[in-house]
């Protein structure tokens, strides 16, 4: 039997200029994608809705476990829980990590209805060292069932998504592109 080789970088790019759709790029595989509304900027700032430029770091997967089986992945996986929340408040301490709600400063829901955050693959955008106001929450998650561009983050079809994660190794990362 063969060993699947297990890929370490996605590849995201856009399919025009300073649109929200985009391709992601496993080996031969190819993924229409939803990219954020501001466009992609390598200086990302919080709330300017672009996808940011680099490589990105995959520091691992959350999931529902209400509504979808614990993905199969060689990254670290965890389940989101009702009081899961991700800080996006620039003074805060805890600026762009998870915290647990409800949060005395302002932090996303992770726990959504949605069902946009089912999957979550968290990216090291602005987490070390982080940068008051560098962006947050900057994720690969669910699309909406109508391809709207996100907020900043890289959003798949689910089943995209899942079959990203079956082949992304334990170091995988992301590569946005300009």
């Amino acid at each position: 039997m063969r060993r699947r080789l297990r890929q370490r970088q996605l590849v995201v790019r856009s399919r025009a200029q300073g649109c929200g759709k985009g391709l992601a790029i496993l080996g031969p595989l190819v993924f229409a994608v939803s990219l954020g509304s501001g466009g992609r900027r390598a200086r990302k700032r919080e709330g300017d809705g672009a996808t940011p430029i680099g490589i990105w770091p995959i520091r691992c997967v959350l999931y529902r476990p209400d509504r979808i089986a614990r993905p199969r992945t060689a990254i670290p996986v965890a389940r989101i829980r009702r009081s899961d929340g991700w800080c996006d408040a620039a003074g805060d301490r805890n600026y762009n990590r998870p915290v647990r709600l409800p949060y005395p400063a302002s932090a996303e829901q992770m726990w959504r209805d949605d069902g946009l955050y089912d999957i979550v693959v968290v990216l090291g955008h602005n987490d070390r060292p982080r940068v008051a106001g560098g962006g947050s929450a900057i994720f690969m998650h669910l699309m909406r069932p109508d391809g709207a561009p996100t907020a900043g983050c890289v959003a798949f079809r689910k089943r995209h998504l899942l079959h990203v994660l079956r082949w992304l190794g334990p170091r995988a990362s992301v590569r946005i592109v300009g």
